[in-house]
């Protein structure tokens, strides 16, 4: 057997043969050769006793798998709209020039590529980027000027400087829940004390709605997991924290990892739950060996495995289930699909997970920050939770606030928080607009800085992203346009095509070809993807055009050219280099636009 051979042999036996454990399968082995070679993807079919068009349709979904050589060194420059407003492309251009590298391609010999990602989750201190999954921050041409010495070098990972792998938390404001200074276990004790319909009843009073932005209420999504037929029951915390300008998630996963792994045993003593998933975005894979060790620990305490706290069958444990760079994953669903070992494709619903999830077992599927908070419920009260915030947002809120703001980085709100007052404490000025909610949220201008962060009035899953007035919001739109193109799953037309139609015609207004006819069918493309789109992302897709549109419209009509139609392509300036080559430019070699065309 060769040496791939036994590796695959070994990572799919770790894995215990199951095809579910796919991607985990794939996401080790890539790890281990630097990408996935045919024979490798045709060894895991057999050995999983998948035909190899499925093995090769999930390594081709996920933008993190490889199916050719990318180099030794993977470095992939956060292309998310605030990391570009710090001087993202530029940096990128240098250390190409400097590794001799094209972007987009492998260096000749081998050894590195460049290329971008969608956003790596560090927006409050980017610019950023990810060398082999590890992610770099703060950025600047003598940061670039290192990497790539070290690169040339091939200095192995390992050596590479500590400091430049440093990740700060940023936390600018705690209140209840970064504020708490609980130990583990305290809140598990105080839900088991209360009894599983007691500790229900202490949910409800709580009115806790998921802080993943859909905002569904957690006690009656437990309450239907814990009805729902079948035995298996699963809890699943989603941290595949996609949305560009969110950190939130990284931090607490960072900082209060304790905290969101005893709100999934709370939600397992709700609902009678005994298997847990934690599905960790692969632009976290650093925080792996940490939350594993976090794991062990709880195991040690009692607060994992079987009788927890000494309850009789009171058994849960949790398992880590990396992603691999796909955005529509953090789509609950979808989510599902991956943690099966398939693409991450939404499914139709209904049924729901509460009732068909996780291998068509009741699933409950929540947010990193709606878990963590359940611990602050379980030792103070659900009255006392309620108490804060809104009647219809009770509690706090995270923002992660990056942009043009002098302090980026987590803040922590009761519900009920006007923009104006998040600005102030910031440290924004001159503010233009105010994305809330990343790409897929709402773009606030001026005259609505009174609005209030809340479920009823501005919901969010916590980006909060500030422009100032030297931005241009097309700019902005078109920088979302092409992530939502780029994520797209490809599962349903309307979204497939048109996120790619919408991305066609904002590059043709950037292009200097725009006309009155490209925002009357960029109007007409919006409605398409929000009426007939399979899931949320292509509903949400048109969401920052349609606001840019009708609140900076200014924006788009100074980059139209002509009143009706223009062309995207312009046939006369693709001569431009057969003119030079043969020292022409005079009349003839130019094409007569002014005529019309005779049939």
């Amino acid at each position: 057997m060769s040496d791939d051979g036994k590796l695959v042999a070994d990572v799919i036996a770790r894995h215990g043969h199951e095809p579910s454990r796919l991607l985990q399968v794939l996401v080790e082995l890539q790890e281990a050769l630097g990408w996935l070679p045919p024979g490798v993807l045709t060894q895991v079919a057999g050995g999983l006793g998948l035909s190899r068009a499925h093995v090769e349709g999930v390594a081709g979904f996920y933008s993190f798998l490889h199916a050719r050589p990318v180099g030794r060194y993977r470095v992939l420059f956060s292309d998310n709209v605030t990391d570009r407003m710090l001087g993202a492309p530029a940096l990128m251009e240098a250390l190409c020039g400097k590794l001799w590298v094209e972007r987009g391609k492998v260096s000749e010999d081998g050894l590195v590529s460049v290329d971008t990602t969608s956003c790596t989750g560090m927006c409050d201190q980017g610019p950023a980027l990810l060398v082999n999954g590890r992610p770099l921050t703060r950025l600047n041409h003598a940061r670039v000027n290192q990497i790539a010495e070290l690169i040339r070098r091939q200095e192995p990972l390992a050596a590479w400087p500590a400091e430049l792998f440093h990740v700060d938390d940023n936390i600018r404001r705690r209140d209840a829940l970064l504020g708490s200074s609980q130990r583990p276990g305290e809140a598990l004790k105080a839900a088991v004390m209360r009894g599983r319909e007691g500790w229900l009843e202490e949910m409800r009073a709580a009115n806790l709605r998921g802080r993943g932005g859909a905002g569904f209420t957690t006690a009656v999504k437990w309450m239907a997991c814990r009805d729902a037929p079948g035995a298996g029951k699963v809890v699943v915390c989603n941290a595949d924290e996609g949305e560009p300008g969110t950190f939130k998630d990284r931090v607490l996963l960072t900082s209060f990892a304790d905290l969101v792994f005893e709100g999934m045993t709370l939600a397992a003593w709700a609902t009678g739950a005994q298997r847990g998933f934690l599905y960790l975005r692969g632009e976290y894979r650093y925080l792996l060996e940490p939350l594993r060790a976090v794991l062990a620990r709880r195991r040690n305490a009692g607060l994992l495995g079987r009788g927890i706290l000494g309850e009789t069958g009171f058994d849960f444990d949790i398992d880590i289930h990396l992603g691999a760079g796909a955005y529509v994953c953090g789509e609950e669903t979808a989510l599902l699909e991956s943690l099966e070992g398939r693409r991450g494709t939404p499914r139709i619903r209904p049924p729901f997970p509460v009732t068909h999830g996780y291998k068509g077992r009741p699933t409950v599927v929540n947010n990193v920050e709606t878990l963590a908070k359940t611990t602050l419920i379980a030792i103070n009260g659900g009255a006392a939770f309620a108490a804060t915030g809104t009647a219809q947002s009770t509690g706090t809120k995270l923002l992660s606030i990056s942009g043009d703001c002098a302090y980026p980085g987590i803040y922590e709100y009761p519900f009920g928080v006007t923009i104006e007052r998040v600005l102030e404490d910031c440290g924004a000025s001159d503010v233009q607009a105010v994305q809330v909610g990343g790409a897929s949220g709402v773009t606030l201008a001026g005259y609505e800085f009174h609005r209030r962060i809340a479920f009823e009035d501005v919901p969010t899953a916590g980006a909060f992203m500030v422009f100032d007035s030297s931005r241009d919001m097309f700019a902005v739109a078109r920088n979302f346009v092409h992530f939502f193109a780029h994520e797209s799953c490809g599962f349903c037309t309307p979204c497939r095509v048109g996120t790619s139609l919408l991305q066609g015609y904002m590059d043709k207004l950037a292009s200097g070809h725009g006309a009155m006819m490209d925002l009357a069918d960029i109007e007409w493309i919006d409605r398409l993807l929000k009426n007939a789109s399979h899931c949320g992302l292509g509903s949400s897709a048109p969401n920052p055009v349609l606001d840019t549109l009708l609140k900076f419209r200014p924006a788009y009509e100074r980059r139209l050219q002509h009143l009706d139609f223009a062309p995207a392509f312009d046939l006369d300036a693709a001569l431009a280099t057969a003119r030079r080559m043969t020292g022409r430019d005079d009349p003839g070699a130019h094409l007569d636009t002014t005529q019309e065309a005779t049939p």
